[in-house]
């Protein structure tokens, strides 16, 4: 069977000093673990021909489609506040853009697929966990309808990987998104004072996420309405990024890089999961702020193309980061007002919101079963002390009687289960025995994360106390 893909790379267009091209490493035993066949059709792919031995020789990096052109990306960051002036795709490969029947531009990257001139002494590959890890959780985040990069394939490459002294099995993620550039990238040339490459890079994100926009400040803008949507979304999921640094933030306002990522399971505001994020710089609730300070990264790099004045590009650039505020408060009131039933929330219902989440903090409620179970009378359940629930329920019920249908607009809001920490866990575990099939299971059941799916229990319950996952990792 002949895999076919039409590629169309504008990114491969720009100029050498963007990328590095080169050809992934080849690896020993390709295997196909999963295959994403309903996002294959959305890109307008054969899903057949990518099972099949040549197609999975392409998405384990050991055969190079027709019109692919395969290259590293360059890009900057702040890690954890720290400025690094080189970082790039250090073990993955942009194979090519492709163009979906309805007209959307996709990129197909490889993860893990070997060494870059960016790989700082790295090997370059990525083991099955970490590849599982994000291969469940976008999806999940994309079942969510939240913005978010995809998950097109995973293969197993039949050869070790070396981390922390133990040999465990290789594998590549086939992902997908909308872009793969990045705060960073716009970092990485600014900082060198290439300003010619900042306005080519501006003008190709303009031309591909915001044709809206007619200069600099317009792309700022964009850029800030999307991430403060999509920030919020995560806050209302009690999803965790982990490692929000400037070269995780697209201007997509996607969600990328899914490392030590979490979905909170006990509510606490400053829950951090991430083994090295260890001064909670990126835990759940400093997430806003996070972005926000992200944000002024960007705009800082796009200043010489905003004014010939620095004091007047500085002051308009922060007029428009300064937006974010807005627009996050919005979409955050909008998304809790939702949670507890309210179909359009207003400032006068931010007490009532915030009065549930200071009792839930208080009472250890399990954030995803509290939020559900205000439409089905469990939530109360979830309360070390219900009797704070029953005090908080008197207000809320008096502002209910407002509402049309306040149940169905709960259950639309509220998933029923999410990745739980240790049942991702639990799948990997199975899987480096070679049992993928809480994998798929997990996967499947996911999909319809707002719908009591029959025979799905055990992955909406919280965890036991002695199957709590409190730490993750990157796996880089």
């Amino acid at each position: 069977m002949t895999l076919t893909i039409a590629f169309d790379n504008s990114y491969a267009r720009l100029p050498g000093r963007f990328h590095a091209r080169q050809t992934a490493t080849p690896v020993a035993e390709p295997r196909l673990i999963a295959l994403n066949r309903a996002l294959a059709a959305r890109l307008g792919l054969d899903a057949d021909a990518l099972a099949s031995p040549e197609g999975v020789a392409v998405l384990a990096g050991n055969a190079v489609p027709e019109g692919a052109e395969p290259l590293a990306q360059a890009y900057a960051g702040h890690q954890f506040g720290g400025w690094v002036p080189q970082l790039g795709d250090g073990r993955a490969l942009l194979l090519g853009e492709v163009i979906a029947p309805d007209g959307a531009r996709f990129d197909l990257q490889l993860k893990g697929s070997g060494r870059t001139p960016f790989s700082r002494g790295g090997d370059g590959r990525a083991w099955l966990g970490p590849v599982l890890r994000e291969y469940v959780v976008s999806e999940a985040m994309a079942a969510l309808g939240l913005p978010t990069t995809r998950a097109l394939a995973a293969v197993a490459t039949g050869e070790p990987v070396w981390r922390d002294g133990f040999a465990r099995p290789g594998a590549v993620l086939t992902r997908v998104a909308a872009s793969h550039i990045r705060v960073g990238t716009f970092q990485y040339f600014a900082a060198q004072g290439d300003t010619e490459a900042v306005a080519l890079l501006a003008r190709h994100a303009i031309e591909r996420h915001y044709p809206d926009a007619s200069d600099a400040l317009g792309l700022i803008a964009g850029v800030v309405t999307r991430q403060a949507r999509l920030i919020a979304g995560w806050m209302s999921v009690g999803f965790i990024h982990g490692v929000m640094n400037t070269d995780n933030m697209t201007v997509s306002g996607e969600t990328i890089d899914y490392g030590p990522c979490a979905f909170m399971d006990t509510y606490r505001p400053d829950k951090v999961f991430s083994s090295i994020d260890a001064g909670g710089r990126y835990a759940w609730a400093n997430q806003p702020q996070v972005a926000l300070w992200n944000l002024a990264q960007l705009a800082s790099a796009l200043l010489p193309l905003i004014a010939p004045d620095q004091e007047a590009a500085i002051e308009a650039a922060t007029e428009v980061v300064n937006r974010f505020a807005a627009i996050y408060q919005a979409e955050w009131t909008r998304r809790f007002g939702r949670k507890i039933g309210l179909a359009e929330a207003g400032e006068d219902d931010l007490p009532l919101i915030q009065s549930l989440l200071g009792a839930m903090a208080r009472n250890e409620a399990d954030f995803t079963r509290c939020f559900h179970g205000l439409s089905d009378g469990t939530a109360r359940d979830t309360f070390i002390d219900p009797t704070a629930f029953d005090a908080w329920a008197v207000d809320w019920q008096a502002r209910l009687a407002r509402e049309a249908d306040p149940v169905a607009t709960m259950q639309s809001a509220n998933p029923v289960r999410i990745p739980r920490n240790h049942r991702i866990e639990q799948a990997i575990a199975a899987a480096l025995e070679g049992d993928f099939a809480p994998f798929h299971a997990l996967n499947a059941a996911l999909a319809a994360p707002y719908s009591h799916v029959e025979g799905t229990e055990w992955l909406e319950a919280a965890p036991e106390p002695e199957e709590i996952v409190a730490r993750t990792f990157c796996g880089t």
